[in-house]
């Protein structure tokens, strides 16, 4: 790996040539500055960051310690509480407070919708995600199961078509009723005076029409905020088919996307940071294009334009074409190889990935055309951050950037994931912290489980995985962190988001569950593709968020802090052989399918088979659960190493058969001993020793060692 000397940094040379000479021209900033301004934040703030994985790690350790002292002891969760606070775990809680966050856009203050979250070194996938603002209602519905079966055969199927227009029709009825009768019945649409004919009920919003006012082209209404588009084209196959010439309803999907840099990625080196950031640059400053092949064809993806059409009044309008757009930052824990300090050690990726995806969002800032952010935002989602004290420093971190960068201070806002128990558990002091810029909190069910078992890791065993959710805990960390982003007042100001469906191919069941998410008062919830988003948006057409948000304030008594705390072990429960045996493969085959394409493919984020063959999304959340349970299991004497080891290797086999139509893939079986492989013993058997029982470590080790032995054959 070569590299070039930057103001006492040693900078991967294909990171420094992207800073150099895609990143830096045109953005307002002297390179002198911006690397001066680097070395200065990794050797400045480094010691700093050290610090606060110093304190984890004295935390964890204490707490591990009164557990092993009181595991014969009945639970007492006000001992517990006591003694958390006792060490400085649990903070005291102050005065109530509301957040003075500068104007955030309209996808966090004022409308609520899906949010996307894809990986950013994907070209094709972040810019679909980018491009998923509008999806079509009746493509999402014919496509998928969402009217509970498959389509048939290749061609167009009259009779399915029918299905999806009446569906449409009933989500018309629900968005944008008539003043008479029903979107059914209707043979026409027009404009006239200004008005849509037929007429809407009082209440319903008509915002425009494209083409004449006496035969458009389109129809925009407006609902909860969201524009519904109902195309009008008979000679399409599907304008033949309806009595008013409908072809479709497109409506407002995917409001925002999270390009990530954090958990569906696999960055580790200075080749692969360079990836990440290069897409970024591309979408903020509208240049980001991608060759994409289908039904035979090759065409250039790029970011779509806005939408403009005729407002009631004449006047025209325009409606973003794009998703609002974020990016996750990797979260304190991890070093990079991508930048080494002054001694030659490994910086903060947490520290490079603020200075350099800020740099890149600074052309959004600062272009003609288009922006993602009409309020002059950058909008960072921090992942993993453990308690107030980290939020605060990542403020501080977002300060010396803007500083360096030369944005008004508060030009970053800042997204909390809440999947830690230590900021679940001091939450109204971590939205404090970060009450000037806090854009986004949003739970994560996956990791703060993860953070669950490895916290408690020595207070026994815990319960199977899939019984987690039936849990205390869980529905006071759900309800919790609704009840305090609302009490501290990002109504109107910040989204509070819940986490993602992992079934995308389950759209169906997604439409009956997934309501759970607004009706809970979360003004944006997850969705794992531009598909899912179209589908998901009909429920903030069904569900007034806002209204429902202050229903809760006003209506609800706030979760108990003891239910958080509340420890999902299992007790006295005697797992039998069977529930012990398909405990271990699901996970085994879990951790196996997903590790594999980590670590020979670097794909940090896919549709994985699980052992029934149902295709799950997978990422390094899914990945430490998995592994953390087993650890937990293995610890407490549930399993034995020789379980473990031969669910892995008969799992094995299993992942072996479900990828042997990828010409890339590596089968695992019968060596067991390839890279991936080991890496996925790893991940539970030293899984009690992982810091807070992350995946990443042993990951970014041994796609390095993977990298190093591919590059070796290929020479």
């Amino acid at each position: 790996m070569g590299r070039v000397e930057k103001a006492g940094l040693r900078v991967d040379e294909t990171l420094a040539a992207f800073i150099n000479e895609r990143a830096l021209p045109g953005s307002g900033v002297e390179p002198r500055r911006f690397w001066e301004g680097l070395s200065m934040l990794i050797h400045e703030f480094g010691p700093r960051n050290r610090a606060l994985l110093d304190r984890r790690d004295e935390l964890q350790s204490a707490i591990d310690g009164w557990h092993i002292a009181h595991r014969a002891e009945p639970k007492d969760t006000g001992a517990y509480r006591d003694f958390l606070a006792e060490i400085g775990y649990l903070v005291p809680e102050g005065e109530d407070f509301q957040i003075e966050t500068p104007e955030t856009d309209p996808e966090f203050s004022s409308i609520a919708g899906p949010q996307l979250v894809v990986p950013i070194t994907n070209a094709r996938y972040a810019l679909n995600a980018a491009n998923a603002r509008w999806g079509s209602l009746y493509d999402a519905l014919y496509g998928t199961d969402a009217l509970g079966d498959l389509p048939q055969g290749r061609g167009y199927d009259a009779a399915r078509g029918a299905r999806v227009i009446a569906w449409g029709r009933d989500f018309l009825d629900t968005a944008a009723p008539l003043a008479e009768g029903s979107w059914a019945a209707i043979e026409g649409l027009s404009v006239k005076d200004g008005a849509l004919v037929p007429a809407l009920r009082e209440g319903a919003k008509f915002a425009g029409h494209r083409g004449e006012a006496e035969k458009p082209t389109d129809i925009f209404l407006k609902n909860h905020g969201l524009l519904i588009r109902i195309v009008i084209d008979p000679s399409t196959p599907v304008g033949a088919q309806d009595k008013a010439g409908i072809s479709d309803i497109v409506i407002e999907s995917a409001l925002s996307a999270i390009m990530d840099c954090e958990d569906s990625v696999a960055c580790v080196d200075g080749e692969d940071k360079a990836l990440a950031y290069a897409n970024w640059l591309g979408l903020m400053d509208g240049t980001l294009a991608e060759e994409v092949e289908k039904g035979g064809k090759t065409f250039t993806r790029r970011l779509n334009p806005d939408v403009t059409f005729t407002a009631p009044d004449g006047s025209e309008v325009t409606a973003k074409g794009r998703a609002l757009m974020l990016v996750r930052n990797v979260g304190h824990l991890m070093t990079t190889p991508a930048v080494l300090d002054r001694d030659g050690g490994e910086v903060y990726e947490g520290l490079l990935d603020a200075m350099v995806t800020a740099l890149c969002a600074k052309r959004d800032l600062d272009r003609e055309g288009p922006k993602n952010s009409v309020t002059q935002s950058i909008y960072v989602v921090k992942p993993k951050m453990h308690g107030p004290e980290e939020v605060a420093f990542a403020c501080e971190i977002f300060d010396f950037v803007e500083d360096v960068l030369g944005l008004p201070r508060h030009t970053v806002k800042l997204g909390i994931m809440d999947e830690e128990r230590r900021t679940s558990a001091n939450l109204k002091e971590c939205i404090r912290a970060a009450k000037h810029r806090v854009a986004f909190i949003n739970t994560g069910f996956l990791d703060r489980t993860g953070d669950e078992i490895h916290t408690s890791m020595e207070a026994g065993a815990m319960l199977a995985k899939g019984e987690m959710k039936a849990q205390p805990w869980i529905s006071a960390y759900e309800d919790r962190n609704v009840d305090i982003g609302l009490a501290c007042g990002l109504a109107g100001k910040a989204q509070i988001g819940k986490g993602m469906w992992a079934i995308p191919d389950r759209m169906a069941e997604m439409l009956e569950q997934k309501i759970a998410h607004p009706m809970a008062g979360a003004n944006t919830a997850w969705v794992p593709s531009p598909t899912a988003a179209t589908l998901h948006a009909t429920h903030y057409h069904k569900v007034d968020v806002f209204a429902r948000q202050a229903q809760i304030a006003a209506l609800r008594r706030p979760s108990r802090l003891d239910d958080l705390l509340t420890i999902p072990l299992a007790g006295g429960r005697n797992y039998s052989e069977a529930e012990i045996t398909r405990e271990l493969e699901n996970n085994c085959q879990g951790i196996l399918g997903y590790v594999v394409r980590w670590i020979d493919q670097g794909v940090g984020c896919s549709k994985v088979p699980d052992i029934n063959d149902v295709g799950l999304m997978e990422d390094r959340a899914t990945l430490r659960i998995s592994a953390q349970s087993l650890a937990n299991w293995l610890h407490h004497g549930i399993v034995s190493d020789g379980q473990v080891m031969d669910a892995f290797r008969k799992m094995a086999v299993v992942v072996d058969r479900q990828n042997a139509d990828d010409p890339a893939y590596a089968p695992m079986a019968p060596g067991y001993d390839g890279v991936a492989f080991q890496a996925a013993c790893d991940l539970v058997f030293l899984g009690r020793m992982q810091p807070s029982g992350y995946t990443e470590p042993v990951l970014h080790a041994r796609r390095l060692q993977a990298k190093a032995e591919q590059a070796q054959k290929a020479a």
